[in-house]
């Protein structure tokens, strides 16, 4: 065997062996898999193998689109047949918002380039007649989809993988990981059969790596064990049964190909042909979490018992759906484990705190996703980065708050929300309340209808006592609308205050602190007391991270960024800092974020707030432009609080960031209330925050700004320092300008507002996506942003927005359409 590798699988499933596979074909000739077991013989085995290759996720469906495409040309180059039937996917509906979904997935379909159609039930009807109808809305039909045989596939990668060089090693398990500061020493033991299960035996060697991968599956809590670090990846229970022949498919397919998969979900479930019969798999409520703990010795490739009480319901609504399929038996069932993440979404890329140490777990549709997975991990690894941005999908997306209840919770949740109406205003209730700031409560008495951000309860909008939020979600305008455009209007008319105290705060000081975040960003350092908008870049010249500096002394820094991003801004300034201090000294990162919270408040009426509580020698100058001018950070007294104030605004107008001890927000919250009474302070919600700041053309790390585009693609040259190197500077100027971010008004229809998923159209040909979208209360009408080929991306160019099925009207403004010179925001007093 050998024990000195350049990468190290571990976990021979369908994306351990895609990764190995795609590992070998980047260039890497020096590559091995372990597998504990034997190949497939964890959840691949007993996957249904279907390929829905379009998913919300913009990343994740570029991932399942490289599967598809990928698996096609198995057969070719390894000569064994994967399987795979492009049958087409066919997701009905049966209520009119189960449409607007759909017509909202076909959007963002286009934008990855997946075709589609929508067909009528009568179409549908005369297509597949064992379909009933009769309820149907309509269906989206995806021509492209269909299914695979999970084993097959996986043995086609790993033998396309052996061809290229890569080592398979069955029956060896990986028991412990020591980073030795240069490679990686991975101790492997063999297992061996004793009386039906698989045990260590006493065989043991130490392999040592540059880079390990894991794709552990249902070990993943193992995994994360031996790593000391938290996954949220567990297993959760899957069912699906296979029936019997139905006469009335045999019948069918005398005369017609092979019926398309069905997803019928509405009822929760999926059907798709199976040798003349039907196979039914369903994701159904109280499906519980397994193995939170760890897989026990003995469960090798072993089902649960089945739990048909538990699918009724939807078995009864197949036969709705099917009527000839009533008469068929049950031919075979499968309850096996499937693991899941809290938002669905796997975890893949670096692990936190580790060098060379890669994630690939957490896999709810692993056989679709894991040809994408391989390739564009690979890219990571070999190259530095993929060609997409992976950032939805980083291990780092959930902190060290997170626990293993949580995580079981949250991934049941997840399960039995597969099939549920995704509206894009969803918030999903397990496991909330979690991580509240002192003035939740004061917030929730007041009808704040809550989100959730990095397990954080921020307020989206407030709401009159009765309210409920969940009946108010629509793919239109929700019920919620009204009360985000009047907390829009009172910021841009009056006073609002909105709670943001889950913004990621963290302190770089020290003796190398100044010029390690020179190099670091790529906008000047601010001096003593102002702040700067920046950018922490790739190596390949992309955006990595926003920051918000202040400086606080000469080698101390206040750096603020997305609430959302908290353990991933913090993994890459360690490791950054870390890799740096040879070079300019000692760095000392401080993770604040618990320690600070923040109130915004902003418009025109904001000083007049504050002047009522300010504590100051000289009050009536204290906030003037004089001494406090806009782009400045100082230290003030409101009440008793100590205050660092900001005097900066998310939503453009005049404003001012209130970072105070967390300690002391209930005091401040009640100061600021009492002190807004007179001037009409009203408490702002996310939603109205984000339909502001899109007037003003601010573009917000994780849609307009990620790991795909540079800044000068963001068209944010102003923030770009050319006259300084800094990290990624020549690969953002290699990359030139592939596409470019804009700003639009839009004619849309008069009942809904783009999410920011839409395809953007110039004449016939599509030229680029919106990546934020709402309602402009400054200008009436529908708002986005996005990006576009950089040849339309100029200030009157008209295209078109594809919303609910159609194309309307856009143009393409100037950035900041609301008072692009700053006056607002900039006002003295």
């Amino acid at each position: 065997m050998k024990t000195h590798v350049k990468a190290l699988v571990v976990g021979g499933g369908a994306v351990g062996t895609s990764i190995a596979y795609h590992l070998a074909k980047a260039g890497w000739d020096d590559v091995m898999l372990l597998e504990r077991d034997e190949l497939t013989s964890g959840s691949t085995w007993h996957a249904a193998g279907l390929l829905p290759l379009f998913n919300m996720s913009f990343a994740t469906t570029h991932i399942h689109q490289y599967s598809v495409e990928f698996y096609k040309t198995l057969e070719a180059e390894t000569g064994l047949n994967a399987g795979f039937a492009v049958v087409g996917n066919l997701r009905m509906a049966q209520t009119q918002e189960r449409m607007d979904e759909y017509m909202l997935y076909a959007s963002t379909a286009e934008t990855c380039g997946v075709p589609y159609e929508f067909l009528t039930p009568d179409q549908i009807k005369e297509r597949w007649p064992l379909i009933r109808t009769g309820d149907l809305k309509g269906a989206l039909y995806h021509n492209t989809d269909g299914y695979i045989n999970p084993a097959d596939v996986t043995m086609a990668m790993a033998k396309g993988a052996r061809q290229r060089g890569v080592l398979i090693e069955r029956k060896w398990q990986a028991d412990a990981f020591h980073w030795t500061g240069e490679a990686w020493e991975v101790t492997a033991t063999k297992m061996v059969e004793k009386g039906g299960n698989l045990v260590p035996s006493n065989e043991q060697v130490v392999i040592t790596a540059e880079h390990v991968v894991t794709a552990s599956g249902n070990h993943a809590q193992r995994t994360a064990k031996m790593l000391g670090i938290k996954m949220p990846a567990i297993p959760v229970e899957h069912q699906f049964i296979v029936m019997e022949q139905d006469p009335a498919l045999v019948e069918f397919r005398k005369d017609h190909p092979e019926h398309p998969v069905i997803r019928d979900a509405d009822a929760q479930s999926y059907v798709r042909e199976e040798r003349g019969g039907w196979i039914l798999g369903v994701y159904e409520k109280n499906a519980p979490a397994r193995f939170e703990y760890g897989v026990p010795d003995s469960f090798r490739a072993d089902l649960f018992q089945l739990d048909l009480e538990r699918i009724e319901e939807q078995y009864l609504a197949m036969i709705h759906r099917i009527p000839s399929c009533e008469d068929s038996g049950l031919k075979d069932d499968f309850n096996g484990p499937i693991c899941y993440t809290p938002d669905g979404n796997p975890l893949v890329g670096p692990a936190p705190g580790m060098q060379n140490m890669w994630l690939a777990e957490g896999f709810s549709f692993g056989i679709t996703a894991a040809g994408g997975t391989g390739y564009y991990l690979a890219q990571m690894m070999v190259e530095g980065e993929a060609e997409i941005d992976m950032a939805s999908l980083d291990p780092k997306r959930y902190g060290d708050w997170m626990t293993t209840e949580f995580a079981a919770c949250k991934n049941e949740e997840c399960y039995d929300h597969v099939y549920i109406l995704h509206h894009p205003d969803e918030e999903r209730p397990a496991c909330r309340p979690l991580r509240t700031a002192p003035a939740y409560d004061r917030q929730k008495a007041l009808g704040a209808q809550f989100g959730f951000v990095n397990g954080w309860e921020r307020p989206n909008y407030y709401a009159p006592e009765g309210f409920n939020d969940h009946d108010s979600r629509s793919f239109r305008r929700g019920g919620w609308w009204q009360y985000a455009v009047e907390e829009a209007k009172a910021i841009r008319e009056g006073v609002g205050l909105v709670d943001a105290t889950a913004f990621t705060k963290h302190v770089v000081k020290g003796p190398g602190a100044t010029a390690f975040l020179d190099w670091f960003t790529c906008n000047k350092l601010p001096a003593v007391g102002r702040i700067n908008l920046t950018y922490a870049l790739t190596d390949h010249g992309t955006t990595r991270t926003e920051y918000t500096i202040v400086r606080l002394g000469q080698d101390e820094y206040y750096l603020v960024s997305a609430g959302a991003w908290t353990a991933y801004d913090a993994d890459f300034l360690r490791k950054a800092a870390a890799e740096k201090a040879a070079d300019f000294g000692y760095i000392e990162i401080q993770d604040v974020t618990t320690q600070w919270g923040v109130f915004a408040i902003a418009g025109p009426k904001s000083r007049d707030v504050l002047n009522e509580i300010v504590k100051d020698a000289d009050p009536a100058s204290v906030l003037s432009n004089k001494r406090f001018p806009w782009l400045t950070m100082r230290n003030i007294e409101l009440g008793m609080c100590p205050v660092r104030a900001v005097r900066v605004a998310y939503t453009g107008e005049l404003g001012w960031e209130l970072h105070h001890p967390i300690e002391m927000q209930n005091y401040l919250w009640d100061q600021l209330m009492s002190a807004g009474e007179k001037h009409g302070l009203k408490l702002v919600g996310a939603r109205a925050q984000n339909w502001l700041r899109q007037e003003k053309s601010y573009r917000a790390f994780g849609t307009e700004l990620g790991r795909d585009a540079t800044p000068l693609e963001a068209d944010l040259p102003r923030f770009v320092d050319l006259n300084k190197d800094f990290n990624g500077k020549a690969a953002m100027q290699a990359k030139g300008i592939r596409s470019k971010c804009v700003t639009l008004l839009i004619d849309g229809p008069e009942d809904a507002d783009p999410w920011g998923r839409e395809a953007l159209y110039h004449g016939d040909t599509r030229v680029g996506r919106l990546t934020s979208g709402g309602y402009s209360v400054a200008f009436e009408k529908s708002i986005g942003m996005g990006y576009v080929s950089p040849e339309v991306a100029t200030p009157g160019t008209r295209l078109k927005v594809r919303m609910l099925d159609q194309l309307w009207d856009a143009e393409i403004v100037e950035d900041s359409p609301y008072d692009p010179k700053n006056e607002a925001i900039r006002k003295d007093g």
